[in-house]
């Protein structure tokens, strides 16, 4: 029931980012003594018996001597530059700018995205296409776990397409605890397992599940990683897309190196050829450019047109389109690269990252 830990904790996270260098180093450090010893004060009945309180009150006195702070005055808590919302990533930068002077550089975000037979856009903008057949993932790192199971899509190919989606958003200080989201083809909940469709406390949303399109598209917004995530269900499949803040996209341990987002598909999986797909052929795959009429039901001129309707650009996500087209006969692929494409639009920092082309014809 002592509450001087909490206290003390208010009081580190006041001072810790202060650079002594500064002139107003000993005012704002003044303030947070003041709010210290407020706090203190306030728990004086409860902690009375408490060794750790009366170290406390002791070592205020004795620091409040030392930098001559007046007992009145103005308290870290009243001063808004000192308060931040430690559940809002994206305030992390402009709160150390303010309270330590520092001029931080703002935090870089990374794009990952999955879509179709299933084609990987990785963290480093690698676009591969893979068969990894089974449970895979995406992403496991210190704060979000993801993984995808693929099917295959039609008899005869390797391809395949994700009809599961598992994620764990890790528990974090007092913003979430720990939360689970799964959906599978024809099952897209706006909801948590749990049955929630937050994590924390419902005031500061700083995890939370929005249905744009029920049963078919959902966001999740982790403000306290800085994270967005996309799940859609297009046809019988799921697509995905991340957007995460690339030091905690590398915050993972040697035993979590098996992440498709961050270091691609394994060599014995990739289908493509450094970003060249082969030209589905009944069940078999050769090189683009031979004649062919797949069972799909498309040929290489009306799979191109009906991509081009949808993709006026003619970059890896209309090459992709039209390889699934000829793979699966599935016109839910052509949609499919299409709304990729947007979430890139949407999520991907570089503008000028947005098409990836292939290297040659």
């Amino acid at each position: 029931s002592c509450g001087i830990q909490k206290c003390t904790t208010d009081f580190v996270s006041f001072t810790s980012h202060l650079n002594a260098a500064l002139e107003d180093f000993d005012l704002e450090f003044c303030k947070a003594l003041r709010a210290y010893s407020v706090c203190t004060y306030r728990n004086s009945k409860v902690c009375r018996g408490n060794l750790v309180y009366h170290s406390a009150v002791l070592g205020i006195g004795d620091l409040m001597t030392q930098r001559n702070c007046t007992k009145d005055g103005p308290t870290s808590s009243t001063n808004p530059e000192m308060t931040h919302d430690p559940c809002n990533y994206s305030g992390h930068t402009e709160a150390r700018e303010h309270q330590g002077g520092e001029k931080t550089p703002p935090p870089t975000y990374l794009f990952c995205g999955l879509f179709g037979d299933p084609h990987l856009r990785t963290f480093k903008d690698h676009f591969q296409t893979c068969k990894v057949e089974g449970a895979w993932p995406l992403i496991d790192n210190n704060y979000l776990s993801v993984q995808v199971t693929n099917v295959p899509v039609v008899p005869g190919s390797s391809a395949t397409a994700t009809n599961k989606v598992t994620i764990i958003f890790k528990s974090y200080q007092d913003c979430t605890d720990q939360k689970v989201y799964q959906a599978m083809t024809d099952e897209l909940p706006a909801a948590f397992v749990d049955g929630t469709t937050s994590g924390g406390d419902g005031k500061t949303r700083s995890l939370h599940i929005v249905e744009k399109v029920s049963g078919k598209y959902i966001e999740m917004h982790a403000k306290y990683i800085g994270t967005t995530v996309y799940i859609r269900q297009l046809g019988h499949y799921l697509t995905l897309a991340i957007r995460m803040p690339q030091e905690l996209v590398m915050a993972y341990e040697e035993s979590q190196d098996l992440q498709l987002c961050v270091n691609g598909c394994p060599s014995s999986e990739r289908i493509d050829q450094s970003s060249h797909l082969p030209l589905p052929v009944v069940g078999k795959l050769l090189p683009w450019g031979a004649a062919a009429h797949p069972q799909s039901g498309y040929t290489l001129e009306t799979a191109t047109t009906k991509c081009h309707e949808k993709m006026l650009v003619k970059d890896i996500y209309f090459y992709s389109c039209v390889f699934d087209l000829l793979t699966t006969g599935d016109a839910n692929f052509t949609a499919a690269a299409r709304s990729a494409l947007q979430d890139v639009e949407a999520l991907h920092p570089s503008k000028e990252h947005w098409h990836i082309f292939p290297r040659s014809r």
